[in-house]
């Protein structure tokens, strides 16, 4: 007999018999008639947990992972209001259940059922995932709640603080919300919460509003490995800048009383709390784990003895709100009903081809309110005299951080974060004079943790902000991808395109500095970005493209609530000359704002047949110096800026080469995993032609003389390009 029928007959035996395990009487603030309603919600998530087991059984159902032993988290729903934003631990059903009930018109049932089929009528992931969620009830998905939801709770709450001061068009949190966001007591050992919880202490310390409520759901394991006993206590007991709560999770009771206590005090106070409930957990871990594998079999029949029901059924009685029997009956017809909905939901229709599937990787376009731009004059005092030398040709970095003020000044909602951004200006001077210009609320100087920026920048982009978060270096986002690639890239997806992370992070990348830092300051790897769906990589090869990409990329982010990177070519920041010294070749004057590059719009220099140069980034700057001697050698070249290196601009590339004799594609990430891969599969389908590539080692970048040694030189294209052109054709 397996654990979940156990825990069931157990509790139909006990039940009628009276025989409840110990504990405190029932106290608090909670009426009778809403523990009765809490204790519905309760037998709820443990009907839809045995229904879930009988559905994968019978091919139905395709995943559970279940709440059982946790439905003391209605109690924690009950005292939020269904306003505050809720970042759910996957077995929180009873919170989203004991959440529907405050909720006019909601289905609970029926909807947690469809998730169940994977039919394409769930409500919340259209048949995606088996995820907890709701638009309606303010539940964004997730789909790996191990912590990677930690960063954004924190940026979400201090979304709801930056919104009073300044609320964007699109903001959706009311202003006295609190963000709560709940988890396991072993995802509160991962790096990534570590790091959220050290952020949101860092920001209350500096009394900068967080009105956030972490919530750890302590049932003492980890899949298989034990959280030592007291380990959460401990650890979070005494942290300066979060208040710590505690709880009885098993007493409904004691949970609503001081989960409204540390509401009241994070709504109040606009600080962090950390509540810690005391829970078990039963059936194991997930699907078909059997906790017996691995823990004593005493052990795990004194966990199902202390069945968080069977307190409930105590408490009620000894409340004087429900006697036994009638505790009982709303159990069984609980699961009765559940049964019988879940005929149905088996028969409703489900995803069926790739299309249906990817069909909400894009989120939709939002209605934005039409921008007129600042007056000549607000313009004007804004950039004093860098107004003046908008006419004379300027380097990259300058470039970009013009377009950054204008973009500021016509859109209120952009904010900026990352460090070093503000008062520094960044490492590059990119940013400089911005906080000046916008203020500290909209270019914020965080502290130095990847995944703390990116998670503030979704956190933002759920309340109506377009962030413009800084890496400072593509080495440094190695330790946070999984913010991009795990959070905010599949929000849309799994939410069926009802929440969307739109926002520009910008990152300065890629290779050839002279003087400075090796292979963690110089890193040439952009396989992790391409790889994540959804995702558009911009990369410019010159300062006015930039400006005109960057706008694009906004725009973008601001009306198509697209994920978006902007990878700045490092090397190019300063750059000035392109043949000899002092030729001022690779300066550009500033486009005017209303200039931008679309989308997929490759870049084409030069109308030579007998080679095209497909490339980006750096490439462009080295082949326009191979060109020259090409040239004088009597090849006729173009050159093709590639701009967008995912999705792979296909048809405007096909159309670039239209005509040419010979592809070199110049590549500057490495060989294995590179841009060059790509874009040699896609010649090799469209043009009969002779292809090459020349790409760079597979290695890390080194300091010194040896900075550009791994990756292609001015030299190595002109070679290359010889060799190509002794190809027939």
């Amino acid at each position: 007999m397996d654990r979940a029928a156990i825990v069931h007959e157990n509790f139909l035996r006990r039940v009628a018999a009276q025989d409840f395990p110990a504990g405190n009487a029932p106290a608090g603030p909670l009426t009778q008639t809403e523990a009765v309603g809490l204790y519905r919600a309760q037998c709820l998530s443990r009907a839809l947990d045995r229904q879930s087991r009988a559905m994968q059984k019978a091919g139905q159902g395709f995943y559970t992972i279940g709440s059982s032993g946790h439905e003391g988290m209605a109690a924690v729903a009950a005292a939020l209001r269904p306003t505050d934003p809720a970042f759910l631990h996957y077995r929180d059903a009873a919170f989203q259940i004991a959440r529907s009930d405050q909720v006019p018109g909601q289905s609970p049932t029926w909807d947690i059922l469809l998730s169940f089929a994977s039919s394409s009528e769930d409500p919340i992931s259209g048949g995606r995932h088996k995820v907890l969620g709701s638009k309606a009830l303010c539940i964004p998905p997730q789909t790996s709640t191990i912590a990677s939801h930690l960063p954004k709770a924190v940026g979400a709450a201090y979304a709801i603080g930056a919104a009073r001061r300044h609320r964007p068009e699109h903001a959706d949190m009311p202003d006295d919300a609190i963000v709560y966001c709940s988890f396991g007591d072993a995802s509160a050992n991962h790096s990534t919460s570590q790091g959220a919880f050290n952020t949101a202490q860092w920001t209350s310390y500096q009394s900068v509003p967080l009105p956030l409520l972490f919530c750890c759901e302590d049932n003492g394991i980890g899949i298989s490995t034990k959280t030592p006993q007291g380990w959460i206590a401990a650890t979070f007991q005494n942290r300066p800048g979060l208040k710590y709560f505690s709880c009885n999770g098993l007493d409904l009771f004691d949970t609503f009383r001081v989960a409204q206590e540390a509401a009241d005090y994070v709504r109040r106070r606009r600080k962090p709390a950390f509540l810690h409930v005391r829970t078990v957990r039963l059936y194991g871990h997930a699907g078909a784990d059997m906790p017996t594998t691995y823990l004593p079999k005493s052990e795990v029949e004194a966990e199902e003895a202390n069945d968080p029901l069977l307190h409930s059924a105590r408490l009620l009685e000894q409340s004087g709100a429900m006697q036994p029997e009638d505790a009982l009956g709303i159990y069984t017809d609980t699961c009765a009903r559940v049964a019988r909905v879940a005929d149905k939901a088996v028969t409703r229709p489900r995803l069926k081809t790739a299309s249906d599937v990817m069909a909400s990787l894009i989120p939709p376009a939002r209605p934005c309110a039409p921008t007129n731009g600042p007056s000549p004059e607000h313009r004007a005092e804004i950039f004093g005299s860098d107004l003046k030398a908008q006419s004379e040709p300027q380097i990259m970095s300058r470039l970009i951080n013009w377009t950054l003020t204008d973009l500021m000044l016509e859109h209120d909602e952009i904010v900026m974060m990352g460090e070093d951004v503000g008062r520094k200006g960044g490492v590059y001077g990119v940013t400089q004079k911005l906080q000046a210009r916008f203020g500290p609320d909209r270019m914020i100087d965080t502290l130095l943790d990847e995944q703390s920026i990116l998670g503030l920048a979704i956190g933002m982009a759920q309340n109506g902000f377009v962030p413009m978060p800084e890496i400072q270096f593509l080495a440094y986002l190695h330790n946070a991808e999984d913010q991009l690639r795990g959070e905010a890239a599949t929000l849309s997806f799994f939410s069926n395109g009802q929440y969307t992370n739109p926002m520009v992070v910008r990152i300065a990348g890629l290779g050839y500095q002279k003087g400075f830092g090796g292979h963690f300051h110089n890193d040439n790897s952009v396989a992790v970005l391409r790889d994540i769906p959804g995702l558009i990589l911009a990369c410019p090869s010159n300062g006015a493209d930039a400006a005109r990409m960057l706008r694009e990329c906004v725009r973008l982010a601001r009306e198509e609530q697209r994920l978006v990177v902007f990878l700045e070519p490092i090397a190019l920041y300063p750059m000035r000359d392109l043949h000899e010294a002092g030729d001022g070749g690779w300066m550009q004057t500033y486009p005017a704002p209303s200039e931008r590059i679309e989308l997929g719009e490759v870049g084409v220099e030069g109308d030579g047949d007998d080679l095209a140069i497909v490339t980006f980034g750096n490439g462009v700057y080295l082949s326009h110096q191979a060109q020259k001697a090409l040239q004088a050698d009597g090849i006729k070249t173009r050159i093709i800026d590639l701009r967008w290196l995912s999705p792979l601009p296909k048809d405007a590339l096909t159309q670039a080469v239209a005509g040419a004799k010979r592809i070199l594609i110049v590549d500057e990430t490495r060989h294995h995993g590179g841009v060059a891969e790509g874009l040699m599969a896609h010649f090799h389908e469209t043009a009969n032609v002779p292809l090459a590539r020349i790409t760079a080692e597979d290695s890390f970048i080194a300091t010194g003389p040896a900075y550009a040694a791994t990756m292609p030189s001015k030299d190595s294209i002109e070679a290359a390009a010889r060799r190509l052109m002794e190809t027939e054709v």
